[in-house]
């Protein structure tokens, strides 16, 4: 009888030394640098009532992946402001933005809350579980070494930088997103009335630029109200032909 204690005493300290060991690979598998990355591209609007949950999952993914290669962007199209409410963070340029993606994913039409991970999945903007799939994918399979970008330096109101790329497709370009991390709208009229919205990864500003050369200097007009505390800096190369993103990372801007 003590011989059988005593085994059932060891397969228990085993299953719980086993656990440990799980759980550490799990946190280490979550905080490791990955060689992909997930380009994560929401199109929402302040003036459509399912748009908010979709903020608020943006929001949480990038709590939860801010060590690992997620680059969220919210873009604020325009088509809503004629229904009651004008999104401040709106553009027609991201409405455009988002035709395009229409285009390169067969799409019959556009829509909001919508997400595109790496240009080349898309979804409802508030599907977690279709979000963090994309995501897990993105940073399993991506490769995320066709961009390289160095000396950032603000001054003379213009971001300078150096670009380094490996492919030598004609049909790609290199976009800067300038990108505002937090916002806050009091909504007085629309579907949205009286209700307080959070966003978060706003961006503001979406430069081009042509990759005709592997390399390059590139000096960017800083967009009006840019502060190195309350905004970042995102630059990817995307496939012109088929939406692709092929590259992206964080701009680190010297002396921040």
């Amino acid at each position: 009888m003590k011989t059988y204690k005593i085994l059932i005493i060891i397969g228990l300290l085993s299953l719980t030394a086993l656990s440990f060991s799980a759980f550490r690979i799990s946190r280490k598998a979550k905080t490791a640098p990955d060689t992909g990355f997930a380009l994560v591209e929401l199109f929402t609007s302040e003036g459509c009532s399912s748009c908010p949950p979709a903020d608020e999952l943006v929001a949480k993914i990038v709590k939860e992946d801010k060590n690992l290669p997620v680059y969220v962007l919210a873009y604020h199209v325009d088509y809503w402001n004629s229904l009651g409410w004008k999104d401040q963070f709106s553009s027609a340029e991201y409405s455009s933005r988002q035709r395009q993606y229409a285009s390169w994913l067969k799409l019959e039409s556009v829509y909001t809350p919508q997400i595109v991970v790496n240009g080349r999945t898309e979804f409802v903007g508030s599907n977690e579980g279709s979000l963090r799939s994309a995501i897990q994918n993105g940073l399993q399979k991506a490769s995320n070494d066709d961009l390289t970008l160095n000396n950032a330096v603000i001054g003379a109101n213009q971001l300078s930088l150096q670009y380094q790329t490996k492919g030598t497709a004609a049909n790609r370009e290199l976009l800067i997103a300038f990108v505002q991390k937090a916002g806050r709208t009091d909504v007085k009229r629309g579907e949205n009335s009286g209700r307080i919205l959070n966003h978060v990864n706003i961006v503001r500003e979406l430069n081009s630029i042509s990759l005709k050369q592997q390399s390059g200097t590139a000096n960017i007009k800083l967009p009006q109200g840019y502060n190195t505390q309350g905004w970042e800096v995102i630059g990817f190369v995307q496939n012109t032909s088929t939406g692709e993103i092929l590259s992206a990372q964080k701009v680190v801007i010297a002396g921040i």
